[in-house]
């Protein structure tokens, strides 16, 4: 099987590769990579036997033509603007189905965007976008969405701002009670690597490493770190509603004063949890961590740059 990784530099597409070189089913697998600097990568990369660089940008129809190639399934690893995830995608989609690819893995990953309208939480709009699209190829280059909830690194980072390890605080909005859905950038990884990898794997695929609310996130970290933690009410709901739109109406240019508000929202409010149905079982050798997991795997005082600490590969 030969699989194409564009965006290969990117930290998602490292571990995906990582966990594609790894496996021992089957053996035989190549990889095309699709990117603007190979230079990113590792020399032992650059210099593995089963990997080849195409180098180009996402707009470069004759790179992208060599890149899809005589590669049996494609994997988008973009991260960037609604410009690059959607024509770039597009570009990357018409290449595959003229070179005759039979499969493409879009750009998903979090949340189950498919339960949401356009225009709802804006920064998956382009991820609705391309599967409408891919749905139109249907038999031809068949799509492949896999979801796996929240990811785990970015949820304790200062971006949503849930997590004061210094004062040892969760904050939430909502009763507490809300299910949080929860997959480390690694499982998600290992989880693709093994959807590539299954020529019959098609359509949305669902996978989550844990499942908890935020009081009981709370009380594994109590578990797991041995001190008292607090937790922090900012309010219902629908006061979050209210803020992140007001928010939005005053400086929509500063998109990350109100972004992670809506990523908060409708992660926790039920519209779009992939659970409690999985597809975890279609790959049972694979055994993620759940929340608290996540927790044991990093000290208390630098679990909250476990997301920047993705960009250094092990």
């Amino acid at each position: 099987m030969k699989i194409g990784i564009a965006g290969i530099t990117g930290k998602f597409a490292r571990r995906l590769l990582t966990h594609l070189l790894s496996s021992p089913s089957p053996p035989s697998h190549t990889i095309k990579g699709f990117c603007r600097d190979p230079s990113k990568l590792p020399d032992d990369i650059k210099s593995d036997p089963q990997i080849e660089l195409i180098q180009g940008t996402a707009f470069d129809k004759a790179a992208i033509a060599t890149f899809v190639q005589a590669c049996d399934v494609v994997v988008c690893c973009y991260l960037g603007d609604d410009t690059l995830m959607v024509e770039g995608q597009t570009l990357l989609i018409d290449a595959c189905e003229e070179a005759g690819v039979g499969r493409y893995v879009a750009s998903d990953w979090a949340l189950d965007y498919t339960k949401l309208q356009l225009g709802q939480l804006f920064p998956k709009d382009p991820m609705i976008h391309v599967k409408r699209y891919l749905d139109s190829k249907k038999g031809v280059v068949d799509g492949v969405h896999i979801l796996v909830g929240g990811f785990m690194e970015p949820v304790f980072s200062s971006f949503f701002g849930i997590v004061d390890v210094q004062a040892d605080v969760l904050r939430y909005w909502g009763d507490g009670d809300e299910v949080m859905e929860g997959t480390t950038y690694d499982d998600a990884a290992r989880f693709t690597a093994q959807v590539v990898l299954d020529r019959t794997a098609r359509g949305v695929l669902k996978f989550v490493g844990g499942r908890a609310t935020v009081r009981e996130i709370a009380a594994s970290y109590e578990k797991v770190y041995g001190v008292p933690a607090k937790l922090e009410r900012h309010g219902s709901l629908e006061e979050l509603y209210t803020t992140m739109h007001a928010l939005r109406e005053k400086s929509p240019q500063d998109v990350y004063s109100y972004m992670s508000l809506f990523f908060y929202y409708y992660w926790v409010n039920g519209q779009t949890l992939l659970g409690p149905q999985t597809d975890n079982s279609r790959y049972s050798e694979i055994h993620p961590v759940d929340w608290e997991g996540f927790m044991a795997s990093w000290p208390r005082e630098k679990i909250g740059s476990s997301y920047f600490a993705l960009n250094v590969q092990e």
